[in-house]
């Protein structure tokens, strides 16, 4: 009689799961927008991982894959996320760039599928549009593949995909922004924001411009101006530094440019500790929109990165 050795099984199934983790936390970030529940999601798949009856499950991937998709599906219908996220409370968490959770990003698609601008645009879909519309434009799935994971057929695979990309290329702004470029326009805002010259910030930004902040957690509801002069003043008032500011805070921190999502941003650092980002999404040259993210659960993961991360000279050293 052959004896089998359990141990040495278990570990085999958890090395498999684990050599797929950061694939499935890229999959359920961009289906729930947060990095924390997007772990959740995973762990609990692992917990289904365990539990099967793992030599009845032919293709691996594929059953992972189902199983992350429709435990993100249940949290996007939940109760909970309805409530969060038509609050007007909700924005997605973001990753400083490099963060494995951001994962597949060698097509203009894929790139764009973990945008914080796209992100928020996958809010106006249903959750099975969302679903299909990652699996699709981020992993490249077939709609044959789509159809299996979600329990639909192929032709309404295709019908939701359609209905996405529509919603979403109807009010995306803009495509890809030459890096170099991109740079150059968020360091003359900051430097127009910090000293205080309205005029300049205004045009700086596109005539549709908008601004959303969650007010550092503070406030219920997100903060959203706009038009060119309330966020040219928003900006002046949140970048001019002053004694009470810095008391806010708890010192005086450093402002970094980086990118994170894949788009220009800022980055307010104290210590080793990121107190506030803010991204942009620029087109033609000028600002489109602008994020601003202090509140402290959206910034955990973001801190944990740049801890790791070798950043470039502050734009600003003493804010």
């Amino acid at each position: 009689m052959v004896r089998v050795d359990s141990t040495a099984t278990d570990r085999f199934d958890t090395s498999r799961f684990e050599a797929d983790r950061n694939r499935l936390a890229s999959l359920a970030y961009r289906l729930l927008g947060s990095a924390n529940d997007a772990e959740d999601a995973v762990q609990d798949a692992f917990l289904h991982w365990q539990a099967a009856d793992r030599e009845r499950i032919k293709v691996p991937e594929a059953w992972l894959t189902k199983v992350v998709t429709n435990l993100c599906l249940d949290r996007l219908r939940s109760a909970r996320a309805r409530r969060e996220r038509t609050a007007g409370a909700w924005l997605p968490e973001p990753l400083l760039d490099g963060d494995p959770m951001l994962g597949p990003a060698d097509t203009f698609e894929q790139r764009e599928s973990v945008s914080l601008a796209v992100l928020t645009l996958m809010e106006r879909l249903s959750a099975l549009e969302r679903a299909v519309y990652v699996l699709r434009e981020a992993f490249s799935y077939s709609h044959a593949e789509i159809a299996e994971i979600l329990d639909i057929t192929e032709s309404a695979s295709q019908q939701h995909l359609h209905r996405a990309r529509r919603r979403i290329t109807a009010a995306r702004r803009g495509g890809e922004v030459d890096p170099a470029s991109a740079r150059r326009v968020v360091e003359e805002f900051l430097a127009a924001a910090s000293s205080g010259r309205t005029e300049r910030l205004v045009a700086l930004l596109t005539d549709d411009a908008t601004a959303i902040s969650d007010g550092a957690g503070l406030t219920e509801k997100l903060l959203r101006y706009d038009t060119p002069q309330r966020i040219a003043a928003v900006a002046r008032a949140g970048f001019k530094p002053t004694p009470a500011k810095r008391r806010f805070v708890g010192g005086t921190p450093a402002i970094h440019y980086t990118l994170v999502n894949g788009s220009p941003a800022i980055l307010v650092v104290l210590g080793d500790r990121v107190v506030g980002a803010v991204t942009f999404d620029i087109t033609g040259g000028k600002i489109a929109t602008v994020r601003g993210i202090a509140a402290p659960t959206r910034l955990a993961r973001l801190t944990e990165a740049w801890r790791r991360h070798e950043p470039d000279t502050p734009l600003i050293t003493q804010w």
